[in-house]
């Protein structure tokens, strides 16, 4: 990775193996005491956030549905566990600040005035990611699932760490997916793709894009096919958002 310059070139002089790896390790640090500055203030509320969470299933009409504990700390977990992904939420965009800057060094001036734009829609797009997964895909998902129990003739309750650990990574999966249009806008006008790339490797993406589902969410179909059909429609938006890129980019 070679340091820019100001007159928009790269300089000659590259940066040391060992220059990369303190220059990471710093990010990693300023990162990681963000996360634990969110994470105390999340703490602080976090049986308020807890509720938020566990609104769709209360939502859900179904008789006899409920969260229970099954271990003495249990309650201490997830508490833990809720204000952890809570604090990675508010400190997105500076995470999203620290990778870019953590590249910057790499690119040419023009290239680096688009930091801002990365973190306001990187922060904006993962927000917008795991809205519609806590509104939608959570919602749909558990009335489907269970659902299932009735025509068993089985009594749902639903111990309250598998719950949290499901709709945590859920949500979270989404907000990272969802960054794909602004991970695809910044490449493009780096010139290391386009719209045409994007075109004619569409049948490869379809398969990562069925990896990621089943890496990223619980092991059924039903949440699979929830990340995999927006996910889809997220990459044809980046082949557009390409398109336009591209254009601009053009005499």
């Amino acid at each position: 990775m070679s340091k820019s310059q100001g007159h928009g070139q790269p300089a000659d002089v590259q940066m040391p193996f060992t220059s990369h790896l303190g220059e990471l390790r710093s990010r990693l640090i300023k990162s990681c005491l963000t996360v634990a500055v969110a994470f105390i203030g999340c703490f602080a509320v976090v049986e308020e956030i807890f509720f938020v969470l566990a609104a769709p299933l209360r939502r859900l009409s179904i008789e006899g549905l409920t969260l229970i504990g099954t271990g003495v700390t249990e309650a201490f977990f997830t508490k833990m566990k809720v204000g952890f992904v809570a604090a990675v939420v508010v400190a997105l965009p500076v995470l999203l600040w620290q990778a870019w800057q953590f590249i910057a060094p790499g690119l040419y001036e023009h290239e680096k005035r688009y930091t801002r734009s990365f973190v306001l829609f990187g922060s904006l797009f993962f927000l917008a990611g795991a809205a519609f997964c806590y509104e939608v895909v959570v919602q749909l998902g558990l009335n489907f699932l269970l659902r299932r129990y009735a025509a068993l003739g089985v009594q749902p309750m639903i111990q309250v760490g598998d719950y949290l650990s499901i709709v945590s990574r859920l949500v979270l999966a989404f907000g990272a997916m969802f960054q794909l249009p602004v991970v695809i806008f910044c490449l493009t006008r780096v010139g290391l793709i386009d719209d045409r790339f994007l075109i004619r490797h569409y049948r490869y993406a379809i398969i990562l894009i069925a990896l990621l589902a089943a890496i990223l969410t619980p092991p059924d179909l039903v949440a699979q096919l929830l990340l995999m059909v927006p996910l889809g429609l997220l990459y044809g938006v980046g082949i557009g958002v390409a398109y336009f890129a591209r254009r601009k980019t053009e005499p």
